[in-house]
């Protein structure tokens, strides 16, 4: 029997993802570390599901569709919500690194999209928005005490803002990993493409068509 995209897989939370995008990479890095269960429906972001699009007619990812019929559409209210799931957690937003959060998601994503894409923008600017980033980034190697920003795991934080990190890398691996006076910086990203709970939630899933499950995520 063929499954309606108003129809969820046992009844679970919708998430409608793309693999590669950061926003939903993070939301999924949340879902999982909490381990949460959702059904999740890959979509390509060149031909979206009408579904995704009624439920957030802003049509980007990640889109989550609770079990109460509530949508969250906003990568860190995915996380927050996530977070708020379990029991005798801090709040995030007490960390004392949260602010981070706000510097990757504004100004950092700012100056890497006029990087990593500076044919779209002005290519003659490539390497000052390289550079704006990079001192950004040199910011955060100052408050890398421990293997991660939330101790000796990865908490909040790290999982909101590595997704951008792994981005800004991506423009230039050789350069990235060449780069001097960023050493934490540089190690700490390594650990998060090694960390097990990262591979968990990069594995390719097959697009999501209409009138198919999805795939069972985050068990």
């Amino acid at each position: 029997m063929t499954q309606t995209a108003k129809q969820r897989l046992d009844g679970l939370p919708v998430l409608y993802s793309f693999r590669r995008c950061p926003y939903a990479m993070r939301a999924r890095l949340a879902l999982s570390s909490k381990r949460i269960k959702v059904e999740l429906r890959e979509v390509l972001l060149r031909d979206k599901p009408q579904h995704m699009r009624d439920l957030s007619p802003k049509a980007t990812v990640p889109v989550l569709w609770l079990a109460d019929g509530a949508v969250i559409d906003e990568s860190l209210d995915v996380m927050l919500w996530a977070w708020e799931q379990g029991t005798g957690q801090c709040a995030p937003q007490d960390d004392p690194n949260y602010d981070l959060v706000a510097l990757i998601d504004g100004d950092f994503k700012h100056h890497l999209d006029r990087y990593k894409y500076a044919a779209r923008h002005d290519p003659d600017k490539e390497r000052e928005h390289r550079a704006a980033a990079l001192d950004i980034i040199k910011t955060i190697d100052t408050r890398l005490s421990d293997n991660w920003l939330g101790g000796a795991q990865p908490g909040f934080v790290d999982l909101a803002i590595l997704p951008f990190i792994r981005q800004y890398r991506i423009a230039d691996i050789q350069w990235f990993d060449a780069c001097e006076d960023i050493g934490s910086i540089q190690a700490w990203l390594q650990r998060f493409l090694e960390w097990p709970g990262f591979a968990a939630v990069m594995q390719k899933y097959p697009q999501w068509q209409d009138g198919k499950q999805g795939v069972l995520f985050g068990a």
